[in-house]
């Protein structure tokens, strides 16, 4: 009996671990940096092209949001979004991309540009200036990189792809392309006002996707949304939208939708 108990604790034991394994690639490593913005410490996950050891060239730079969910399972709140996995298939339109792990409890401070009465104070702006000021700049002095807005694109989901949405209207010199999936425009709905009160720049490029069945404001929102930049001169090379039937709030649907976003953006 005694036996059979040691037995089972081991084999729990063993689940477990394997379980706490990483599964990012030998592509990815990390380090941290001061974020004098948000008066804290940022762990920063660095994905490099396969080629990169092995070539001189430089490399377009994607900066992506929650890089707890993007590389590795172990590490992920609801599964990853298996980034490397799939910019280990490529060979051509290859990146570097940059994850930005989230503060934790401020999180939807960070990745809200504008306050909410209910769910935070809206430090959208101190976390892009942080990625703006800070961390591209250490990025471009220690990679080989391309750094200008053509070649740097901003990518999350929900708040993430709020907080990413907001950088290319707001820092258009600074980041050329967005990932938005699923964005969380219903907590700031004022930044419709700033789309309406900008001039959009005639460069950027959006890629947008959304789920059915991620509420009833999802799609309404975003097609109001397309519909205004639309209206302020964006065209069809400028925006794809992708609205999926049953697609739901979570890493999964963004995952599968990540490589299509991908290539569009950089074709």
């Amino acid at each position: 009996m005694r036996f059979k108990h040691i037995l089972l604790i081991f084999t729990l034991f063993f689940l477990v671990s394997l379980q706490s394994q990483s599964t990012a690639s030998k592509q990815v490593t990390t380090f941290s940096i001061e974020a004098p913005q948000l008066d804290s410490v940022k762990k920063i996950w660095v994905y490099l092209p396969k080629s990169y050891q092995h070539s001189e060239k430089r490399y377009p730079v994607v900066y992506m949001h929650d890089a707890q969910n993007l590389f590795d399972d172990s590490t992920s709140y609801a599964g990853e979004w298996k980034i490397d996995e799939y910019m280990d298939t490529l060979e051509s339109t290859e990146s570097i991309i940059i994850g930005i792990e989230h503060g934790n409890k401020k999180r939807i401070d960070e990745l809200t540009p504008y306050s909410h009465k209910t769910y935070g104070d809206g430090d959208g702006e101190f976390y892009l200036r942080f990625i703006k000021n800070t961390l591209k700049p250490h990025i471009d002095v220690t990679y080989r990189t391309l750094s200008d807005a053509d070649s740097t694109t901003i990518f999350g989901s929900s708040l993430g792809g709020l907080i990413s949405f907001y950088a290319v209207i707001k820092y258009p010199k600074t980041f050329g392309k967005a990932g938005v999936f699923s964005p969380a425009f219903w907590i700031n709905p004022e930044i419709f006002e700033l789309v309406k009160t900008n001039p959009i720049s005639e460069n950027v490029k959006f890629y947008f996707l959304a789920g059915t069945d991620e509420g009833e404001t999802m799609i309404p929102k975003l097609n109001n949304m397309i519909s205004l930049l639309k209206s302020k001169g964006l065209n069809d090379n400028q925006i794809d939208a992708q609205i999926i039937e049953g697609g739901q709030h979570n890493e999964q649907f963004w995952a599968e939708h990540f490589g299509k976003a991908y290539q569009w953006l950089f074709n």
